[in-house]
């Protein structure tokens, strides 16, 4: 029975090749998005999973008393002694450990002798950590052993890809490995080797350090106070599964006992707050991450995306399966007749449907296989079709409900025919069908009028981004970073050298620039205030033309002046610092400021006004920001602003300089506009990848248009007949032919718009900066639509309408 029913599947399919191919097609570009697009969420949502007991590892994470009172955004890191002080006063703790990303060391410069042979280059993502690291972390090592590779000082671990670019194939521990870094050059040994291919974290590392070294282990112990230096990212492994809530209060009262006199004289209030490590990478949007996170926003429009497509995919197969009912009206009479059960019936055309779902989805693996370098390339993701039997599983189960659903309707309505009028030929427009179908296209189309409306603010919201003037010169900036002490001594003779080429009109340096983290800040408080009243100001260390360099606007006062011995007391601050202080722009001038740090009072005077500009991307307001002459050190980047366009003979001669300069140190350079366009990758990514699958959606409902068109051209093929006998030109039956199709879509406009606006406006909300939704838009995508729509029907309309009359009528 059943090879009968895929028999006369594959008759029918054979003898309608159009409905065939339209409905495999659909369900085939339904399936190859829905596949990619599993495989890149099932890759997002994979990050820190595989941790041993993943589940009881948290983040502490934490918040001041403004910033939760404010609704802003809590910090990333703590004070050196939280992990300590959990692992000593909460029994529920196994372990705890720190990471430190040090502020300012972007990259590392590892150098190692193998044999004969020394290699030297810089490498980023490098962590000191604590010995107790690898504890709450499993690592898969290769070599070493990890539970202590990490006890002794001076001791590193590295990743399998970073042992292969220093020692190939070789078991690199035991060997010794020098670390450069701004201030000195300091040799680690290696102890062992992590595997990290395919490796999913939220600490993507190369490599990690012990803690306990001779470069920053005397800094690091001396970090004491509660309140201060939050740049340690501390984790704890619980003993067993907790009530998060109610840990977490203990956790705050048990470091509130020892912080509090730490954190009532810096003036501020501060709660920790745990984070389940699985949840950090797509749910945590903190100041100080480690590295960019994902977003797990972006997942449920793809995942929306995906369905919708699959969705439209299926209700073109019911939509032209019922809309060709009277085709296979009479063979249903027959079979009824015959005395075939309406059970038999139903199995099929249910089986008609899965052949068609199960033809779409190998044409669907063909098609994924095909794209799939294309869309790792549109995902940054190396993702792959055949290592996940999970997805394939789900794949297969998709396709298998896939054809049920599509089937189902069209299998019931079409058995429900009742022999003797059908074989009268008293059939067939039932209207409550008509009325479905109809329904099924204004939902098609008001979800692609959706997408598209979805698409335009996304790209006007990148477009924004790229061009919106952030009250500073960003391009055509050179950036050499001084990442070792050798840079950092050659500082003055490198500049000077750079000064001399013609291409480059001004020379600077700074312990920041605008477009990277800067996290060096004081807690300052303004003229008759406490240290109650304290605001957080993030400083950055400048040196001569900084502010020329980067066409920075001051508003009163001047720039700092060597000239002055005084300036190395003074401070340089932007309209919102002025503001929150309580200082008027005006009159700000020659006014101090006033700092608490370790036991120390100090006091900086207001030498000049900064017009407020964005140091950090468009994704948060201005905050309040300093400049100071020596307060840190100023010479961590190099910015030459260029005065040519010819980059390929500019970074040839700075090459050289450099080489000259500095010959054992590789040649590395970036540019601010780049740096600055960083910030956004992901959210340009996403616009992307909505709008080529918002192109595949709408494609896929005019498939089902076009075919439906098909349809209704055959069905009016005598009306269509009288009408040219009687006159009617090939723009009347054109317009004739489409005006209902086109009705339905102006229909699915006047729903989607109110829903394209809602959607829009709460995505726009994690932007400070963004721009506003005028009304035009969504006549403008309706627009869109419905010229998509029109040409679509119209192109099979015309074809109906130039044809023959005579042969037409005489078929009839």
């Amino acid at each position: 029975m059943l090879k009968s029913y895929f028999k006369v599947a594959f008759r029918n399919l054979a003898r309608n090749k159009v409905f065939a191919f339209i409905n495999i097609f659909g369900l085939a570009i339904g399936l190859t998005t829905c596949l990619l697009i599993l495989l890149y969420i099932v890759s997002e949502s994979g990050y820190d999973r595989q941790y041993k007991d993943a589940s009881l590892i948290y983040r502490v994470t934490s918040a001041s008393g403004t910033a939760i009172a404010r609704q802003e955004k809590g910090w990333a890191a703590v004070p050196a002694p939280v992990s300590w002080a959990l692992k000593t006063d909460l029994p529920e703790v196994a372990w705890s450990t720190r990471l430190m990303k040090f502020p300012g060391v972007d990259e590392y410069l590892l150098s190692s002798k193998d044999g004969k042979e020394k290699k030297q280059f810089y490498e980023s993502n490098g962590y000191y950590v604590d010995s107790t690291f690898l504890r709450v972390f499993s690592y898969d090592f290769k070599y070493g052993n990890a539970l202590t590779a990490l006890d002794l000082p001076n001791t590193i671990v590295i990743s399998e890809q970073l042992a292969e670019k220093l020692y190939g194939s070789d078991n690199p521990v035991g060997k010794p490995i020098t670390i450069g870094l701004r201030f000195g050059n300091f040799d680690y040994t290696i102890k062992g080797v992590f595997r990290d291919k395919d490796r999913k974290s939220h600490i993507p590392a190369h490599f990690f350090l012990s803690m306990h070294n001779n470069d920053m282990g005397p800094w690091v112990q001396q970090q004491t106070n509660w309140a201060m230096t939050s740049i340690f990212y501390t984790y704890v492994r619980l003993r067993s599964p907790t009530d998060v809530g109610k840990f977490q209060a203990k956790v705050n009262a048990a470091i509130h006992q020892r912080a509090g006199a730490d954190l009532k004289a810096a003036g501020i209030s501060r709660q920790l707050i745990l984070q389940p490590i699985t949840s950090i990478y797509l749910h945590s949007d903190l100041d100080y991450e480690l590295t960019p996170v994902g977003n797990a926003t972006t997942l449920y429009i793809l995942g929306s995306i995906a369905a919708f497509v699959l969705l439209i995919a299926c209700i073109n197969f019911m939509n032209l399966s019922t809309a060709r009912s009277a085709k296979r009206a009479k063979e249903v009479g027959v079979r009824k007749v015959m005395g075939a059960e309406k059970r038999s019936l139903v199995f099929q055309f249910l089986s008609e449907s899965i052949l068609m779902s199960g033809l779409a989805l190998l044409l669907a693996i063909g098609l994924a296989q095909l794209l799939l370098p294309f869309f790792d390339n549109l995902t940054q993701k190396p993702l792959q079709l055949f290592t996940a039997p999970d997805i394939w599983m789900g794949i297969a189960g998709l396709t298998l409900l896939t054809g049920i659903v599509a089937g189902l309707y069209p299998a019931f309505y079409l058995s429900a025919f009742r022999p003797i009028a059908v074989l009268k030929g008293k059939l067939l427009h039932n209207f409550s069908a008509l009325t479905i179908r109809k329904g099924l296209i204004v939902f098609q189309f008001t979800i692609s009028i959706c997408l598209v409306s979805g698409a335009i603010v996304i790209a006007r919201q990148m477009n924004y981004l790229n061009t919106q003037s952030l009250g500073f010169k960003k391009e055509q900036q050179l950036v050499l970073s001084l990442q070792s002490q050798v840079a950092q001594d050659n500082f003055t003779s490198l500049r000077n050298e750079l000064r001399k080429i013609p291409a480059v009109s001004s020379v600077t340096a700074g312990g920041s620039y605008p477009g990277i983290s800067n996290i060096n800040d004081l807690l300052f408080y303004g003229e008759g205030k406490t240290v109650k009243d304290v605001i957080d100001i993030s400083l950055v260390a400048t040196e001569d033309d900084y502010f020329k360099t980067l066409g920075l606007t001051f508003l009163r006062g001047r720039d700092f002046s060597r000239a002055n011995t005084a300036d190395s007391n003074g401070i340089i601050l932007n309209e919102t610092a002025l503001r929150q202080l309580g200082y008027d722009v005006k009159t700000a001038v020659g006014r101090r400021v006033y700092y608490d740090f370790q036991g120390i009072h100090a006091t900086m005077e207001i030498i000049g006004v900064m017009k407020d500009f964005n140091y950090e991307s468009l994704y948060s307001p201005i905050k309040p920001l300093g400049f100071t002459k020596y307060l840190w050190n100023p010479h961590n980047y190099i910015i030459a602003s260029l005065a040519t366009d010819n980059y390929s003979s500019v970074l040839g001669t700075v090459g050289s300089i450099w080489k000259k300069i500095n010959p054992s140190l590789p040649f590395t350079y970036s540019f601010i506009d780049k740096d600055f366009q960083a910030n956004y990758e992901k959210d340009q990514r996403t616009s992307r990848i909505v709008g080529y699958f918002t192109v595949v959606t709408v494609l896929i409902a005019c498939l089902g248009l076009f075919g439906l068109s098909v349809f209704s051209a055959e069905q009016r093929t005598r009306e269509i007949g009288i009408r040219k006998v009687l006159g009617a030109s090939v723009t009347n039956l054109t317009l004739l032919l489409s005006r209902d199709f086109l009705g339905l879509v102006c229909i699915a406009i006047l729903i989607a718009s109110p829903l394209a606006w809602y959607g829009m406006n709460r995505w726009l909300e994690g932007f400070a900066y963004r721009i506003h939704i005028g009304w035009w838009l969504f006549p403008l995508a309706g627009s869109i639509a419905v010229g998509i729509a029109w040409l679509t029907v119209s192109l099979q309309a015309i074809k109906a309408a130039r044809s023959n009359p005579v042969k037409a009528l005489r078929s009839e």
